[in-house]
């Protein structure tokens, strides 16, 4: 099982309290973070196949319905296709970013995704076999499928990774992951190619986007992901000592099976919310984990809300390449993430920032 370092060095690197210039630099580190995703939003709002300017932009979001036609055409621009999808980039990317980080420190796996847990194919498989079974094909109908396959796998995964001998074992977790992935994958392609909607569906909700989804989606979708990030800071202090070993983690005190139930809650809430308004997307929770824990070292208190800022940054920023790519047409930002994940995938085995023991 990959592991980062010896469990000695964590340990002091984890509660080791920094001096006040590494908790100026970490805080600074947010405010660029938060000002780089500022300026993406004021980009993603301008750019498309109809370019605008700051003013228009600026009038078609307070200007109200009139009689000026341009006006009114700019209005509808920003306000019904480019701000839901700023929005949704925002929040998928904060809730996937946020869950690549949690996975990792749960499964103590740096190569962890969130397809690790099942998550991305429980909801293909609910998305293909609602279409198939009750013909809906808009995304306000399946998505609370696809929402509720994504809980399901994840509770299934963690609920076998729960039996026998090797109980609450990270490996034990991956590799349960990996059954049910494959399991269901088949399962979705048998459903997909018996049923043409399903695999029309399929084709274009499995690229991974942000567009299409309006804000009825989007608000109950940023609920989920709201309580997911809860879960989540709820559970950074036990994360911490759990990345030292269970058995270190034991002996200070850490309830182990209820922390990593909360993890695993708060992974299934903000990958399976995000995977089913967008899609699922690959390598965005591996890649910005691997950059916030450059940034701010292993302690997930620090390394978790970086991941999230980086997840929304580098998701609402591929949407804009995509937009960009191939004018006046589009690139899904799915494409764009994992045209980029790759490379950054096969550079972090090149060099050997993992090992295995």
């Amino acid at each position: 099982m990959a592991i980062w370092g010896d469990s000695g060095a964590r340990m002091s690197a984890v509660l080791e309290k920094p001096g006040a210039r590494t908790h100026r630099r970490r805080v600074v580190g947010l405010g660029v973070l938060l000002g780089v995703l500022g300026v993406a939003v004021v980009v993603s709002l301008a750019v498309g196949a109809r370019a605008l300017g700051p003013g228009e932009v600026w009038r078609g979001l307070v200007t109200e319905p009139g009689t000026d036609q341009r006006l009114t055409e700019i209005r509808l621009i920003v306000r019904t296709v480019r701000l839901p999808r700023t929005v949704l980039a925002i929040v998928a990317g904060i809730a996937l970013g946020v869950a690549g980080a949690l996975v990792q420190g749960c499964t103590r796996n740096p190569i962890a995704d969130t397809g690790l847990l099942g998550v991305n194919s429980g909801a293909s498989f609910a998305v293909v076999t609602t279409i198939a079974v009750f013909g809906f094909t808009n995304p306000f109908q399946y998505v609370w499928f696809a929402f509720l396959g994504a809980g399901l796998a994840g509770v299934v995964v963690f609920g076998l990774a729960s039996l026998g001998r090797g109980a609450g074992n990270p490996l034990t977790l991956a590799l349960a992951g990996q059954g049910i992935t494959v399991f269901l994958a088949a399962m979705t392609t048998a459903v997909a190619l018996t049923n043409k909607a399903s695999l029309d569906a399929l084709r274009f909700w499995n690229t991974g986007s942000v567009t299409g989804v309006g804000f009825d989606v989007i608000w109950p979708v940023a609920s989920f992901v709201a309580l997911g990030l809860v879960l989540a800071l709820v559970t950074l202090p036990a994360l911490n000592l759990l990345n030292l070993g269970d058995d270190v983690a034991r002996a200070l005190g850490v309830d182990i099976a209820l922390s990593r139930t909360l993890a695993i809650a708060a992974i299934t809430l903000l990958a399976g919310a995000a995977t089913a308004a967008c899609g699922p997307i690959a390598f965005l929770g591996l890649m910005v984990a691997h950059v916030a824990r450059y940034l701010t070292g292993p302690d997930y208190r620090w390394l978790v809300p970086y991941a999230g800022l980086l997840g929304a940054a580098v998701l609402l920023g591929c949407d804009i390449a995509g937009r960009l790519a191939v004018r006046p047409g589009e690139l899904d930002a799915g494409v764009v993430v994992a045209l980029a994940g790759a490379p950054f995938f096969a550079a972090l085995v090149w060099r050997g920032k993992f090992r295995s023991t």
